[in-house]
């Protein structure tokens, strides 16, 4: 899924300034535009994450020359961030895993403090768990 992005041109004493117009309040910065474009694509990741978490609708992208045309974006550069389709799937999918019975013991009485089925348990921990790139 492709979102077009709007984006302030950095200086030698200002960073680059991305927004995503297709979500309200969504918005990135970075020293370089490279930095910028990944972190437009981790705020857009998180903006959807969390409306769907709200159980809000995610808007559709608007085309890139609509965009560009938005009064708001003059002067602006523009561009577009990927994200992973995947990001809006809240299919529910049983899986079979395998784990060290020790290991289950500890996540069982893990999930069972925290109020939390093992799958709930699983899910959280994935969800607020920092974003890590290899």
């Amino acid at each position: 899924m492709r979102f077009p992005v709007a984006i302030e041109l950095g200086t030698d004493t200002t960073a680059f300034g991305i927004v995503v117009p297709d979500l309200p309040g969504c918005f990135s910065a970075g020293d370089t535009l490279d930095e910028a474009m990944m972190a437009a694509e981790e705020a857009a990741a998180a903006w959807i994450d969390s409306a769907l978490d709200a159980g809000d609708a995610v808007p559709a992208p608007s085309s890139l020359e609509t965009i560009r045309q938005h009064a708001d974006f003059e002067g602006w550069t523009f561009g577009v961030i990927t994200l992973d389709p995947a990001l809006l799937d809240d299919a529910v999918e049983r899986v079979n895993i395998t784990l060290p019975r020790r290991v289950l013991k500890r996540l069982d009485a893990l999930a069972r403090a925290a109020g939390e089925s093992r799958s709930g348990y699983i899910a959280h921990l994935t969800l607020e768990e920092p974003r890590r790139v290899a």
